[in-house]
């Protein structure tokens, strides 16, 4: 466990051990949750599918591809424990390969028609 205070700033590192230096590191989806065995019913978005959900979310600069950088505030669920989960799902992609995931950003999903 971490321990902070409430709206002090959490700073993260993902780091990719990899001796292959064309290979680039993308934070997908984060999400925290009240619980640490249920991070899908109950969960408060910091980012999903790229797209930035939580405005206290930053990026960092990181001289290595291999690296990613980022900050939030800590927060408290409602009505509930003291403790937050974190969940993230990071992407790990070719460099310079620009028709893949890290190099999309912020991915909406469209929605389906219903038919009759």
């Amino acid at each position: 466990p971490y321990y902070v205070d409430i709206n002090q700033d959490l700073f993260l590192e993902a780091y990719l051990h990899s001796s292959d230096h064309n290979l680039v590191l993308f934070v997908d989806t984060c999400v925290a949750s009240p619980t640490p065995h249920n991070v899908t019913t109950v969960t408060y978005d910091i980012i999903r599918h790229g797209c930035v959900r939580d405005y206290t979310y930053a990026t960092y600069y990181s001289p290595n591809k291999h690296v990613v950088r980022f900050k939030f505030n800590a927060f408290q669920f409602i009505h509930s424990n003291p403790s937050v989960y974190l969940q993230c799902e990071l992407v790990v992609c070719r460099a310079y390969d620009y028709s893949s995931r890290c190099y999309q950003g912020c991915v909406t999903r469209s929605k389906r028609e219903a038919s009759a």
